[in-house]
C-alpha cells in the first residue's frame, strides 16, 4: 500500500511536472512525460509509471535526477525513484487528462497542462493562446505589430514573417494566437495550420516511409496560412529542408501566408541551406527579446488575473527581480507558488518565494565542460577558437570574448584566474573586468541579454 493516497499521489505529480517544463524544452516535455504519472510512494521510493519500454529506458537515463528532484522538493524522505511500464490506452489518457491534469484555478474553461487535448484537430491550434492575453511591452511590440499587419493582409504585407528569439519568451504564443484571430476574424473561410518541425519531419519520414508523398503535399500545400515552429531543427535535415523549401515556393507563389518562429535569425542558422535562408530574409525578420522588469510584473500580474488568484505584491515584485530569462519560466514559477498556497495551504512569504525560485531555475547540466562553453560561443559568433583565445584586440573578437568569461563565470562558477587561464592565459583581473562589463550591459542592451540566453540555450540543450 502506498503511504499517501492517489489524490495526495497525483497533487505531487502536478506540481513537479509543472517544475520539469521550465527545465527542458517543450517538445522533450510533450514527447517522454506527458504520460507520466506517479502511481505509488513507499520506503522512501517513488514509482513513476510510464506507457512503454523505450519511453521507460530514455526517461531513466535522462531525466531521472531531475524527476527525483522535483519529488524531494515537496517530500525530502524520497530517496530514490523507480520506472514501472503501465500500458495507457487512448481513451484512458484522455480521461486521465479530464480528471487529473493541474487545475490552478475555478474558472469554467480548465486549464489543462495536457493542452493537446484541447487542440484543433484541424488546424493544431490550442485555443487558449489569444492575441488578446499576449502581454505586449517594448520587448515584443515589433512582432506584435507584424503579426497584426499580416492579419489585416494576410498573404501581401509580410511574407514569410520570420520571428525569432530564445526560449519562453512567447514566440508560440504569438503564432498561435495569430492563427486563432484569423480564424475568428474570417469566420474559418481561411484554413489555418500550425505545425513543429519536429512533426513536419515526422510527416515527411512517414510519407517516403509509406509511399505518401503526395498526401503529405496536399497536406501542406491545400492551406491558406502556414505556421511552423521552431524552423532551425529542420537545418542539415536534406530531405526535410528540401520538402520544405518547395512547400514554401507553393504557397508563397499564390500568395498564402507563412509564418515561421526560430530561436535564432537566419543567418545564425548553421548548416541551413542558403536558398532556404534567403526565402526567410526575403520576408519580414522580427525578433523577441527578453521582458524588462516592468513587463514582467505586467505579465505576472495577467496570469493571476486569468486564474483569478492573488500573490501579495512584495512576492511578485520578487520572482520579476530573480525570474528573468523568459515568460514561460515566470507562469511555471507563478504556478508553482499557487500550489504551495492552495494545495500545501502554506503562507506565501518573500523567504518561501526565494526558496521556490532557487529550487526551480537551475537549468546548467552539471557535466558541461568549460570548452563547450568556449567551442559554443565561437560557432555561435562565427570565428575561430582560437582567434577567441587569442589576444587581437579587433572588435569582432573582443566581444566574443567577453561573453565566453561571462558564462565560464555565470554558468561554471569557475574562478577569475581560473578562467583567465582558460581565454588565452589572461590576468584574473582582465577576467573579473570582461564578466563586470557583460553582467552590467545585459541589463540595459537587450541585443546582448538576446544573444546570451541563446548561446546558454544552445549550450544547455547539447547536454540532452
Amino acid at each position: 500500500m502506498s503511504e499517501i493516497n492517489q489524490d495526495e499521489l497525483q497533487k505531487i505529480w502536478r506540481s513537479v511536472l509543472i517544475g520539469v517544463e521550465l527545465q527542458i524544452p517543450k517538445a522533450s516535455f510533450a514527447t517522454w512525460l506527458k504520460y507520466s504519472e506517479l502511481i505509488d510512494k513507499k520506503d522512501g521510493v517513488a514509482y513513476v509509471s510510464l506507457p512503454n519500454n523505450f519511453t521507460k529506458a530514455w526517461v531513466e537515463n535522462k531525466y531521472n535526477k531531475i524527476l527525483l528532484g522535483g519529488v524531494r522538493l515537496i517530500d525530502d524522505s524520497t530517496k530514490n525513484i523507480k520506472f514501472v511500464v503501465k500500458s495507457v490506452k487512448p481513451k484512458e489518457l484522455f480521461e486521465y487528462a479530464k480528471t487529473s491534469a493541474p487545475t490552478l484555478d475555478n474558472s469554467n474553461e480548465k486549464q489543462l497542462v495536457f493542452a493537446e487535448f484541447k487542440i484543433d484537430p484541424n488546424t493544431n491550434l490550442n485555443p487558449k493562446y489569444s492575441l488578446s492575453s499576449f502581454v505586449v511591452g517594448s520587448s515584443n511590440e515589433l512582432a506584435y505589430a507584424a503579426t497584426q499587419g499580416v492579419i489585416s493582409d494576410i498573404g501581401k504585407k509580410y511574407n514569410p514573417l520570420f520571428i525569432y528569439g530564445g526560449v519562453g519568451l512567447g514566440k508560440t504564443h504569438l503564432m498561435q494566437g495569430a492563427g486563432n484571430e484569423i480564424k475568428r476574424m474570417y469566420n474559418d473561410q481561411i484554413r489555418v495550420k500550425y505545425v513543429s518541425s519536429e512533426k513536419f519531419t515526422s510527416d515527411i519520414i512517414s510519407g517516403i516511409k509509406a509511399k505518401r508523398m503526395e498526401d503529405v503535399k496536399r497536406k501542406y500545400r491545400d492551406i491558406d496560412v502556414l505556421i511552423i515552429d521552431d524552423i532551425q531543427f529542420i537545418a542539415g535535415k536534406e530531405k526535410t529542408e528540401m520538402e520544405f523549401f518547395n512547400t514554401f515556393n507553393a504557397l508563397y507563389e499564390v500568395n498564402k501566408q507563412i509564418i515561421i518562429s526560430s530561436d535564432r535569425p537566419p543567418k545564425a542558422i548553421p548548416i541551413l541551406e542558403e536558398r532556404l535562408r534567403s526565402r526567410f530574409e526575403g520576408g519580414m525578420v522580427v525578433d523577441v527579446l527578453p521582458p524588462d522588469y516592468e513587463m514582467r510584473v505586467a505579465i505576472i500580474k495577467t496570469k493571476l488575473q486569468q486564474k483569478n488568484k492573488e500573490i501579495p505584491d512584495s512576492v511578485i515584485e520578487i520572482i520579476a527581480n530573480k525570474v528573468r530569462k523568459n515568460i514561460r519560466e515566470l507562469e511555471g514559477i507563478v504556478n508553482i507558488i499557487l500550489f504551495y498556497k492552495e494545495q500545501k495551504g502554506l503562507e506565501i512569504t518573500p523567504a518561501l518565494a526565494e526558496d521556490i525560485i532557487r529550487k526551480n531555475t537551475q537549468h546548467t547540466p552539471e557535466n558541461i565542460t568549460p570548452q563547450q562553453i568556449i567551442k559554443s560561443v565561437a560557432n555561435f559568433f562565427q570565428i575561430l577558437v582560437d582567434d577567441l583565445m587569442g589576444t587581437c584586440r579587433k572588435k569582432e573578437f573582443v566581444k566574443p570574448r567577453q561573453v565566453a568569461i561571462y558564462l565560464l563565470r555565470d554558468m561554471l562558477e569557475l574562478s577569475y584566474p581560473y578562467i583567465g587561464e582558460l581565454v588565452g592565459k589572461k590576468d584574473h583581473t582582465t577576467a573579473i573586468h570582461s564578466y563586470e562589463k557583460v553582467n552590467k550591459e545585459i541589463n540595459t542592451n537587450n541585443d546582448l541579454n538576446q544573444k546570451i540566453i541563446l548561446i546558454k540555450d544552445i549550450i544547455n540543450k547539447s547536454e540532452e
